[in-house]
């Protein structure tokens, strides 16, 4: 069988190509040819039928469904909690059987042989992902959804000095270059969960829409401000950590507790950082979002730890892979592009940088507590052995 060619052998002219190689649409038809009697005989069967003129009607027998219970809203509308509550839909499996696309409690055992399989299903372990908030979280992001266009007063945007201007836009630019990020990761998860835990797609989904709107609104606020600065190799080595973890847990600690926890101390100081009330909305906004993801990587982990059956070897992964992955997120927060222009705006000017830098180690000494706070609340006692310096290390010699 033909193998589709990695994306770094097709080169330039691949990436100009509007066309598929020959490989790769090879590779395409081969998979179903291989699967050839499976779906044709499916579709068979229907054109048969058609033909005669002839009704099936099977789905109208209920017979191992869980038919004739109705969900009942509750107060706030019908929430998933409020469906689950209904026997058969609730049932959430410790493990994943299912890798297609039949949706949890619908009558699909009888078919289960004739249907497909999902390789890309691998995340198959329940409390690799669950949160015991994670309904709750989703329903909070679908109300607070805000447009990135039109609840931002753009007209209102008042024009700074030139230095605070700057400061501004680079802190904006290390933004957009981060948030992206927050939304590849679940997608790199998402596509690779069952439909069994919809709950938690649901709630990716919804971590997805609010980083695509972080990274609009930033780079909408440094365009609108004079124009977008420097990309970091500090943001893109701590990024490309996130992405590469080993595991849904691990990623989500490295993306939602550590990182977006940080983010979100520094969204948490936007009174003091941003200079504009167009700026300081920003921020609150941005805010909301991020403490859901926050809330649920905390919990997630929590869950993890709380139900795995070899909890001391889990927990010792955990602190080797922390070990690396505080380090690399180090590199980003320590960057001349994000340090120096939030000490500028923490100082009020490029000429009190000094001082802004005295008020940036008051705010690391909170950012670093804070995520501490957080592995202690997820279970995860992280201080002892925490490679983030506690304070700033700024005017330290090696």
């Amino acid at each position: 069988m033909n193998e589709p060619v990695p994306a770094a052998t097709i080169g330039l002219a691949g990436a100009r190509a509007s066309l598929l190689t020959e490989a790769q649409l090879a590779h395409y038809e081969a998979s179903y040819r291989k699967d050839y009697q499976a779906w044709a005989e499916v579709l068979g069967e229907n054109i048969e039928r058609i033909r005669r003129g002839s009704f099936s009607l099977h789905w109208l027998k209920t017979d191992g469904g869980n038919w004739g219970k109705r969900a009942k809203p509750s107060s706030r509308g019908l929430t998933y909690t409020d469906i689950n509550r209904v026997r058969g839909y609730g049932d959430i499996p410790e493990h994943a059987d299912w890798f297609n696309f039949a949706p949890r409690g619908s009558i699909r055992e009888p078919y289960r042989a004739r249907m497909p399989v999902v390789d890309d299903y691998t995340v198959t372990a329940r409390d690799e992902l669950w949160a015991d908030n994670v309904i709750t979280l989703y329903e909070e992001a679908k109300a607070r959804q805000w447009n990135a266009t039109k609840d931002i007063a753009w007209d209102e945007l008042e024009p700074l000095p030139e230095d605070l201007e700057k400061a501004t836009c680079q802190l904006c630019t290390f933004l957009t270059e981060v948030e992206f990020v927050a939304g590849d990761f679940p997608a790199k998860w998402l596509y690779r969960t069952p439909q069994d835990f919809l709950e938690v797609k649901s709630f990716l989904a919804t971590q997805l829409m609010d980083e695509a709107r972080h990274q609009e609104v930033f780079r909408k606020r440094a365009i609108a401000g004079g124009g977008l600065l420097h990309a970091s190799p500090g943001f893109e080595w701590a990024l490309k950590a996130i992405l590469d973890a080993p595991s849904h847990t691990m990623g989500t600690f490295l993306l939602n507790l550590l990182g977006e926890g940080l983010v979100l101390s520094v969204f948490r100081s936007g009174e003091m950082i941003a200079k504009t009330q167009v700026d300081k909305e920003i921020f609150r906004r941005c805010l909301q979002d991020e403490a859901r993801h926050v809330s649920y990587g905390v919990l997630e982990l929590k869950n993890y730890l709380a139900t795995h059956p070899e909890r001391e070897r889990a927990v010792e992964e955990l602190h080797r892979f922390a070990d690396i992955g505080e380090q690399v997120i180090l590199s980003a927060f320590t960057e001349a592009a994000l340090v120096e222009p939030v000490a500028v705006l923490l100082g009020g000017s490029l000429k009190q940088i000094d001082k802004g830098m005295e008020g940036l180690g008051h705010m690391w000494r909170m950012f670093i507590g804070e995520y501490l706070q957080r592995c202690t609340a997820a279970g995860f006692d992280r201080a002892p052995r925490c490679t983030i310096p506690l304070d700033l290390p700024w005017g330290v010699a090696a």
